[in-house]
């Protein structure tokens, strides 16, 4: 049985948001974004954070190497393909770090073999163990993935872990790339390495499974019975097509049944609702309802003979407290008489540490909306902050709109912007009064990008409720989400078009990676 650290029951969390994450279409953060992200996590106790691809662009290497900078106590992670230039890359990323971890693969399968790489299986057998000896000349920690590992045949499967284990991999990480595995078949693969391969005992086994088929938390924990002592995962179950494992599900399976799962991790549980919340505003991610953990209705009751048993007894419909995941139930205690040093308090019980400019802005958000809205509820500080901090920087910056609609047209916009500092006004028409005011933001900046995605969803309940609007742009196969929030769901509209533009011109100075997966 793998152990960590002489602890038979420890479980390392390594946590690829800010990697596999990012590649969800349309889910690209920019550096700012990334670097808080990672503070989070490290705030959370995360053991490994995979901070990005650094050949595939400037962009992924300045973030992987600004976060190497700034992270102290996680190890700090780069993923790289077989490639040599990969390697060397990744370790010049990662040279900041005061712990750093290349993380190289291959894919392994016959599938892939075959039709993605072009090689055959001794090839792949030969780069196995040259990419993992090329790493370990610049780091000791070494991970080496079989991408598709799950449709890969057993017996090359044992035979390329065992190598790169010879080679110095200190973890072997068992990737379920396209979500393929059922849970008592994933949970044998991991058993049968342990079994099978003779140095083992030299590496901890690791799973990365996705979630295809809905089976990625179900997959990963049956890994965890089975032997593997590091789990792969991401905030909000982020991640390529249906996502990845998420990680608040895994931790909180953990902690909740310890009575058949007797495993322990480091992460402090109560920043899980923060992380969650930052990772959907960042991305544009809006989290289901009924998501476990950290969804809007997790701990909502509404059906009078739960409510009863609630009432009598918490745990007669609650396996866990909303206080164990960060969740703080709303008081109305903020207001349009509320003073700076209260609406600082309330930030820091939020979870944010803020700079006087910052707070200052927010604040001056904050009584805006006080004088609209009857109840400031907790939710709406958070939108709110949220939805200025991550403008601080734009180009592009949202300045007045003025709408005229109804049944008899036209439908007009009156907007202002400003662009680098330059305050632009147009007038426009459209099929709507959404419809008007992004023509007008396509005045005031041409641009040829296609809108993919325009949704909206209230804040909290009530009529005067803010509004949280997603939108999400793609230009030349680059896709970009924006978020807005405002009472005014135009407004919102607009603040979520301009934001989802200042990264689409952010991300054209970007190339994106070749075939990468995990």
């Amino acid at each position: 049985m793998n152990t960590i650290n002489n602890v038979p029951n420890q479980i390392f969390i390594f946590d690829t948001t800010l990697r596999d994450g990012e590649q969800s279409p349309g889910a690209s953060m920019n550096l700012e974004e990334k670097l808080g992200i990672a503070e989070l996590l490290e705030e959370m106790g995360v053991d490994v954070i995979e901070a990005g691809f650094p050949i595939a662009s400037n962009g992924d290497f300045e973030a992987v190497n600004e976060v190497a900078r700034i992270v102290k106590e996680s190890v700090i992670c780069g993923l790289a393909r077989s490639a040599r230039g990969d390697i060397e890359r990744a370790a010049d990323a990662l040279k900041p770090a005061r712990r750093s971890r290349i993380h190289t693969f291959i894919s392994t399968s016959p599938l892939h073999m075959k039709y993605k790489l072009r090689m055959e299986p001794e090839e792949v057998f030969q780069a196995v163990i040259d990419s993992v000896s090329y790493a370990r000349n610049f780091t000791d920690d070494v991970e080496w993935s079989p991408e598709d590992g799950s449709r890969t045949d057993f017996d090359f499967l044992c035979r390329t872990v065992e190598a790169a284990i010879k080679a110095g991999a200190t973890t072997i990480n068992i990737p379920d790339t396209v979500g393929y595995s059922v849970p008592k078949e994933f949970g044998a693969l991991i058993s049968g390495l342990i079994d099978r391969v003779p140095n083992i005992d030299k590496a901890i086994v690791s799973t990365h499974c996705h979630n295809d088929l809905g089976l990625a938390v179900a997959n990963s924990l049956a890994g965890i019975v089975s032997g593997a002592r590091q789990v792969e995962c991401t905030i909000n179950g982020l991640g390529e097509r249906a996502g990845n494992a998420a990680l608040e599900e895994i931790v909180m399976a953990l902690r909740t049944r310890q009575d058949k799962i007797p495993y322990i991790t480091n992460i402090d549980t109560t920043c899980i609702t923060r992380a969650s919340r930052m990772v959907s505003s960042v991305t544009g991610f809006a989290v289901q309802p009924n998501k476990a953990i950290v969804g809007a209705n997790a701990f909502a009751h509404e059906s009078g003979i739960h409510q009863d048993g609630m009432l009598k007894h918490a745990e007669t419909y609650e396996i866990m407290t909303p206080e164990s995941v960060g969740l703080s139930q709303s008081k109305l205690i903020m207001g349009k008489h509320s003073g700076r040093h209260a609406f600082r308090v309330k930030l820091e019980e939020l979870g944010y540490n803020l700079g006087d400019n910052a707070v200052q802005e927010a604040f001056r958000r904050f009584k805006e909306l006080a004088d609209k809205k009857k109840d400031v509820y907790d939710e709406d500080i958070v939108a709110l902050v949220d939805d200025e901090v991550q403008r601080n920087n734009d180009a592009i910056q949202f300045g007045s709109l003025r709408v005229v609609c109804g049944s008899e047209g036209p439908q007009t916009a009156t907007l202002s912007l400003l662009v680098d500092g330059l305050s632009y006004e147009v007038t426009s028409d459209g099929d709507g009064p959404v419809d008007a005011t992004f023509n007008a933001i396509k005045e005031i900046v041409p641009h040829f990008a296609n809108l993919q995605l325009y949704q909206v969803h209230a804040v909290t309940e009530g009529t005067d409720a803010q509004a949280e609007v997603s939108v999400r742009l793609e230009e030349k196969g680059k896709t970009v989400t924006g978020r807005g929030t405002d009472t005014d769901t135009l407004v919102a509209s607009a603040r979520a078009y301009v934001n989802a533009l200042n990264k689409l011109v952010e991300k054209r100075n970007k190339t994106a990676p070749g075939a990468i997966s995990a």
